[in-house]
């Protein structure tokens, strides 16, 4: 999809600081590990390829959730290792291989479909990470015994073993049992491995945050490098990070109701007093969902509520007095004293910051800044 350019409607990215939001991180560990930025998902919604271009002197590596999005990495001259973390399709495995992308082992199984696609490729730039599920139930081999057999297997294939990770499902929570309870797990096929890869790592922003003792030789940073609470209200931050997107818009069009006119598909507002409506370019399409109807926007530093429902494209908000065509409103960010946060969205619509974030569109506009 390509950005709609002539529409008012921008993500304003702040690649300084996500900068800073990586050097602060390096500060609070002391600076003793590897940083490989997460930037799939488009980069968390702020853009992956530049979001990389920017972080690139900065980090030793990237993390990326399929092959599609190292391939797009690589192309916009990335050369600084990329690992998949998920299972790519095994007859493309020689696509990895040319790009020198590493890719996650997530079973015996598959790793036995690989082999039968490794004809004339070279193994020895084939890099690989086992995938450990120590609890969150998703991919991952769960005994030693089998990433020993993964182990013995890619040997046979002339494979590199490069690392193995795991994911924790509660880093970001207040109990502890289940993250310890993984902890456990993962140090205990690690320590049972046949040998040691180059790479053992389990941390991802949650974890080094919180649980910054079991930092390996990789720190996976994804959410707070964008400047975000990956517990979103839960936990409280123990560094400074700085939101690095902003979401803005402007009225496009302006009218007064009379009390009893409704707004919106199924009539669902009714006005209940004459209205001042203003129209805003954003809707479902642009990831502006509609649970966001009963929230607000900022329109010269005031809170505006969202009203009727949300459509496709568009949106209508009640305004405090007649504006003209083209006045700014702040969705996400700060206007005057008032502010709106991803998480604000994300406490209204009951969901996370990551959701509200990832969620918008290549339909907007990303327009980058630095500062």
């Amino acid at each position: 999809m390509k950005p709609s350019t002539h529409r008012p409607t921008q993500a304003i990215i702040n690649l300084a600081a996500i900068q800073a939001n990586i050097e602060n991180f390096k500060k609070y560990t002391g600076n003793h590990t590897n940083i490989w930025a997460v930037v799939k998902a488009n980069g968390y919604g702020h853009g992956a390829n530049d979001v990389a271009q920017s972080a690139n002197d900065l980090v030793s590596g990237f993390c990326v959730s399929n092959l599609d999005e190292a391939i797009e990495l690589r192309s916009h001259g990335i050369v600084k290792p990329i690992l998949v973390l998920s299972g790519i399709v095994p007859e493309d495995i020689h696509i990895a291989v040319n790009l020198r992308i590493a890719v996650t082992v997530p079973s015996l199984d598959w790793l036995k479909l690989v082999v039968q696609h490794l004809e004339d490729v070279e193994t020895e730039h084939l890099k690989y990470h086992i995938k450990v599920d120590s609890g969150m139930g998703r991919i991952g081999v769960t005994t030693a015994r089998e990433a020993n057999e993964i182990i013995a297997l890619a040997d046979q294939s002339g494979m590199v073993f490069d690392g193995i990770f795991t994911h924790f499902a509660t880093a970001d929570e207040v109990a502890q049992e289940k993250f310890e309870s993984q902890w456990t797990k993962f140090e205990s096929i690690v320590s049972d491995l046949s040998r040691r890869p180059q790479y053992v790592h389990s941390s991802n922003s949650a974890a080094g945050i919180w649980h910054k003792e079991t930092i390996q030789d990789i720190e996976r940073l994804g959410d707070a490098m964008y400047g975000l609470n990956p517990s979103g209200q839960t936990l409280e931050m123990t560094y400074e990070i700085t939101p690095a997107l902003e979401l803005k818009s402007e009225l496009t069009h302006i009218k007064t109701i009379e009390k009893g006119a409704t707004v919106g598909y199924g009539a669902a507002f009714v006005a209940e007093k004459p209205t001042i409506v203003g129209t805003v370019p954003i809707g479902y399409a642009d990831g502006w969902t509609r649970d966001m109807t009963g929230f607000y926007v900022l329109v010269n530093g005031k809170k505006c509520p969202i009203i009727g429902r949300i459509s496709m494209d568009q949106m209508t908000i009640a305004l405090n007095e007649t504006l003209p065509i083209g006045t700014k409103v702040t969705l996400i960010g700060q206007d005057g004293d008032e502010k709106i946060t991803v998480d604000d969205i994300a406490v209204h619509r009951g969901t996370i910051n990551y959701e509200v974030v990832c969620l918008l569109s290549d339909r907007i506009k990303r327009i980058y800044i630095n500062g």
